[in-house]
């Protein structure tokens, strides 16, 4: 039988993890699918650190099983993700729970299937939570396989296939844990810490690390000026709820281009909010005007579903008043 090239690669690993990996995770100590597959999308944009003190367990405390997310409106689960962003993952995460009525299929093949589902994620979801032997290639996978190849430049479907040579198929539950614990921890964007990782006898690229992968030149990202305008009439202020593919189903004041402002309009302020293609940067203004839809009182405006600019606005909102 032909001995595997990188088996002392996968004893190090499990010595490795035994003594270092982030074994306390409480995603890794359950064996609930949802609770697993909860955490693989809250932490596909997230930092662990964010996701456990603010939103993991006050999530779960709202929606104990998938079948709760499936049974609540959309603006619910909404409501309990707002803060964490990219809100895709809460309207694909509650879109999962009705096509499975609140059970997840086992394979990663099946679970592909479902909406907002990658390859990487169905993988770690069928690994982790019912033991099928597959390797995962999220960011911190794949800067590991770049440096430990040493290739500069590359597509993922060849990153698929370093990863399915790479990994450890009999130990993939430990051996996928360990590469997001080596990335996050020592294999890092600026400052690897080649001399204690447990691939560092194999690795093409530890002389010079930071030439893997290639550096992509970053575009500046784009301004958005916008006028965000509350309107009110007496102490209620006008919402509407967003059909934007961004932040569809969320509720904001409303935005506008080319707003004149005049000598009725009050400025509350200003303020910037950060997305992944574009900045915008907002200016508040409060206008009395008595023909828009929908009007909510403060009180009722924090029970909705705001995004961060609208959270903003509306701490502007409440200084004024105040």
């Amino acid at each position: 039988m032909q001995k595997n090239k990188y088996e002392k690669i996968h004893q190090n690993i499990l010595i490795w993890y035994k003594e270092y990996g982030r074994v306390t995770l409480p995603w890794r100590n359950i064996n609930s699918p949802y609770e697993v597959y909860l955490s693989e999308i809250m932490l596909q944009q997230t930092q662990v650190k964010t996701v456990l003190e603010r939103f993991y367990f006050q999530f779960l405390e709202k929606f104990p099983t998938l079948k709760d997310v499936a049974n609540a409106p959309v603006e619910d689960v909404l409501k309990a993700w707002e803060g964490l962003g990219y809100y895709t993952r809460a309207r694909n995460l509650h879109k999962t729970a009705i096509e499975t009525k609140g059970t997840l299929p086992h394979s990663a093949e099946a679970l592909e299937e479902l909406s907002g589902i990658g390859k990487s994620t169905a993988n770690a979801v069928a690994c982790f939570a019912f033991d099928e032997a597959l390797p995962i290639l999220d960011a911190n996978v794949k800067r590991i396989l770049y440096r430990f190849f040493a290739v500069k430049v590359c597509n993922d479907k060849k990153l698929w296939e370093l990863a399915y040579e790479l990994y450890d198929k009999n130990n993939a539950y430990i051996y996928n844990q360990s590469m997001m614990d080596i990335g996050s921890a020592i294999c890092t964007h600026k400052n690897p810490s080649c001399e204690v990782c447990p691939f560092e006898s194999l690795c093409q690229g530890k002389e010079k690390p930071l030439l893997y992968p290639e550096k992509k030149i970053k575009k500046k990202k784009p301004i958005r000026k916008r006028t965000l305008v509350i309107y009110y009439k007496k102490d209620k202020y006008a919402l509407r709820q967003n059909k934007e593919r961004l932040l569809s189903g969320l509720w904001g004041f409303k935005q506008e281009e080319d707003f004149e402002v005049s000598k009725h309009t009050i400025k509350l302020g200003a303020f910037k909010q950060h997305y992944t293609h574009f900045t915008l940067e907002a200016s508040v203004v409060l206008f009395e005007d008595k023909e828009q839809k929908s009007y909510f009182s403060i009180n009722e405006i924090h029970d909705l579903a705001l995004s961060g600019a609208d959270r903003k606005a509306l701490a502007l909102l409440e200084k004024y008043c105040q």
